[in-house]
């Protein structure tokens, strides 16, 4: 298949992730969260919530990295690389996430039930707003070495483009 054909598919792909929700990501992954997040803990689970100890948690859509997963796909469809590829990077790049996440919401439960709320709420804001772009860009890194992929979402794209279009000037 030529590479404008590729760079076509990838970019009609991303549109439709674009175009997606993001809450897709929400209801395929709210259940496994929430009984993996439950198994430390003696709990009731809900359709959308832990009760532990009489405290009920709700798992809204960031509660379960939807932006993560949505960002990573983006970046993912975004860089040139071969359908086995991509789906390698797509299957490690999720389950680290959802690894991650799980160990997060733990974390935060434990803090939460075991009244330390103010440093739940220090570690909740500084996971939610520093520590999960930090992860995602890391996992990224990590993944694409492993993988030996040497392309940049988009820019690989851009320069090739720019280099066709000066060879036929």
């Amino acid at each position: 298949m030529s590479y404008i054909k590729k760079l076509i598919i990838r970019l009609i792909l991303t549109i439709i992730i674009l175009i997606i929700p993001i809450n897709i990501f929400y209801i395929l992954l709210l259940k496994p969260t929430l009984y993996l997040s439950s198994i430390p803990f003696n709990t009731i689970i809900t359709q959308d919530s832990l009760i532990i100890n009489s405290i009920r948690f709700i798992f809204i859509p960031a509660c379960i990295a939807t932006a993560a997963y949505y960002l990573f796909t983006i970046l993912t469809l975004l860089t040139n690389i071969n359908l086995k590829k991509t789906i390698k990077l797509l299957v490690s790049g999720f389950l680290l996430i959802f690894i991650a996440n799980i160990i997060r919401i733990i974390i935060l439960i434990q803090l939460y039930i075991t009244k330390n709320i103010q440093l739940f709420n220090t570690l909740h804001f500084f996971f939610w707003n520093i520590v999960s772009t930090i992860y995602i860009v890391i996992i990224w890194i990590i993944l694409t070495k492993t993988l030996k992929i040497k392309e940049i979402p988009v820019y690989s794209y851009i320069k090739r483009i720019l280099k066709n279009i000066r060879k036929f000037k």
